[in-house]
C-alpha cells in the first residue's frame, strides 16, 4: 500500500511539470506538434490528432552550417 501511495503521488505531482521534452516531436525531432504555430513558427507537416507541425524558423544569417 505504500508503494502505491508513493507512485500516486509522484505522478501527481509531477503531471503539472510536462515540458517540451514530453511534446510529440516531428519532422526529424527538429518540430513540435502543437495546436497552432506561433509567429516565429513555420508550419511543415501534420500531426495525428489534428496537429500541427511547427517548425521554429531561423533567420537567413543564423546557419546550422556555422
Amino acid at each position: 500500500m505504500r508503494t502505491f501511495l508513493f507512485l500516486f503521488a509522484v505522478f501527481f505531482l509531477l503531471a503539472p511539470a510536462r515540458n517540451a521534452f514530453f511534446d510529440e516531436k516531428c519532422f526529424k525531432l527538429n518540430g513540435r506538434c502543437m495546436n497552432s504555430c506561433r509567429k516565429n513558427e513555420d508550419l511543415v507537416a501534420l500531426c495525428q490528432k489534428s496537429l500541427k507541425c511547427c517548425l521554429t524558423l531561423q533567420p537567413c544569417w543564423k546557419s546550422k552550417d556555422d
